[in-house]
């Protein structure tokens, strides 16, 4: 490589992951695009874009939805399809060529056949499955490999090792933020894709999930609809009238207080920066926008940190060995009440609140973020084990949430169940041991839970 791709390739969010130069016979860059699934703010499409004009190439992205995604339902998939034409009208604007193959047509080393890339750039996902699909990609494709850690601000690659808690992360974050939370224009490629003759694409306006061999155990929600520019109204309508007072609000969830940006964020519709960029120029208290960019920033690159450096981030193993000890310790308690799979995904207990909040899920694909964390920690109460909470919970939350599988989602249901990022809190309880217990109580201390429960019931949230 020459000394400019050779510096591009070091910079702190790529990951070399096959080496060597790029086939000087090459007639593009390609773009293969899965996590981050927009045509702005994309840190991947930068890089591509920028070693094409190295190489005097066009860029071209290739993106292709599969049916076997890990936990991925037709919500998902919904979800997934409402966004692609914002990716399509964004790359059509760069200059950069778009190829759209769903499932069967969705192989990458196949659309390099045709296409002869110098080079292949992706983006990161630290999930299990979708890293084995990078390893994998490395090992076929006959091109050199990068992959950009595009959905973080601080490159996960600088913060070395798993961290154990908000604490120990936050004063590395806040030494590097400088760095990396900085306004980046979108570079467009000095060669803009021609179409090519045979190239086939599907038309992204193709009922294409029609027929998609895919679980269709939760249906599409109408709430939330996806897609860049609906992540960013949604990005503008919460700086402008919610994000003052945040700081006070966010916590009750009979409340309107919160981005519910998550869904967005999860497919890659809006990046981070965008987001954080908007809250720290906003108009709104500076309380209110520092506490909204401790939850952004510490709080969800905690959760990537998580995922990055513990593969098992989604089971009870890959939690803490203090939480470990006290939940065996504690695992042959009497529970006050035992419930099944089935009943809790019909939310049929004796908890009214937990009932709403689990029929909020399943009907509008978001939960309150407090009260995903008393959702998953009565689970714990209410079950046989352990082990058994922490695989309802994360089974539950893949398959409702529209933000579902997610290191955001692991690192909530570690937290709940097994102490991920917490400390032990004394003295022991029931069944818990030394996990930090939520209650009904609380939550009415906290908030108006009745007013929650009449929203969810009515519909209104």
């Amino acid at each position: 490589m020459t000394g400019p791709l050779e510096a591009l390739a070091r910079d702190p969010r790529v990951r070399v992951r096959r080496g060597g130069p790029p086939d000087p016979e090459g007639t593009c860059v390609v773009h293969w695009m899965q996590r981050a699934q927009r045509g702005v703010d994309n840190p991947a499409l930068d890089v591509a874009v920028r070693a094409a004009d190295l190489l005097g190439l066009p860029v071209v992205t290739f993106f292709a939805p599969v049916p076997f995604y890990p936990h991925a339902n037709g919500r998902h998939y919904a979800f997934l399809a409402q966004g692609v034409g914002d990716v399509a009208e964004a790359l059509r604007a760069r200059g950069v060529g778009f190829v759209f193959r769903p499932y069967p047509d969705h192989r990458l080393a196949a659309f390099c056949e045709e296409v002869r890339p110098a080079l292949v750039v992706g983006d990161e996902n630290p999930l299990r499955e979708p890293e084995r699909w990078r390893r994998r990609a490395a090992e076929v494709l006959r091109v050199p490999l990068w992959t950009v850690d595009a959905d973080v601000i601080v490159p996960s690659a600088l913060l070395e090792k798993e961290q154990y808690a908000a604490r120990t992360l936050r004063p590395r974050i806040q030494r590097l933020l400088p760095a990396f939370l900085e306004p980046v224009e979108d570079p467009r490629p000095r060669v803009r894709w021609e179409p090519r003759s045979g190239l086939f694409s599907r038309p992204h306006e193709d009922p294409w999930l029609e027929g998609f061999p895919m679980d269709r155990s939760a249906a599409p929600v109408s709430g939330l609809v996806g897609g860049t520019s609906r992540g960013m109204a949604l990005l503008d309508a919460f700086v402008r009238e919610r994000l003052a007072g945040y700081g006070s609000g966010r916590n009750d969830p009979s409340r309107r207080a919160t981005s519910r940006l998550s869904p967005y964020l999860h497919f890659g519709h809006i990046g981070p920066r965008t987001v954080a960029l908007a809250v720290r120029e906003a108009a709104a208290p500076a309380q209110d926008r520092e506490a909204f960019l401790e939850q952004l920033i510490v709080r969800r690159e905690l959760a990537v940190n998580f995922a990055a450096f513990n593969p098992r981030c989604d089971q009870l193993s890959g939690c803490e060995p203090w939480a470990l000890k006290t939940l065996t310790a504690h695992a042959g308690d009497p529970r006050t009440h035992l419930y099944g799979s089935d009943r809790l995904e019909g939310a049929d207990t004796h908890d009214r609140l937990w009932n709403a909040a689990q029929t909020q899920m399943v009907r509008t694909g978001w939960m309150h973020g407090y009260l995903r964390m008393y959702w998953a920690k009565k689970i714990l109460e209410w079950t046989a084990s352990p082990a058994e909470a922490f695989e309802i919970a994360v089974r539950l939350n893949d398959r409702y949430q529209l933000d579902g599988r997610d290191p955001n989602g692991y690192a909530g249901v570690a937290w709940a169940v097994g102490g991920k990022h917490d400390r032990p809190w004394p003295p022991n309880k029931p069944v818990l041991g030394l996990i930090r217990p939520m209650s009904e109580g609380g939550c009415r201390r906290k908030f108006d839970v009745e007013a929650y429960i009449r929203g969810v019931e009515e519909g209104r949230l």
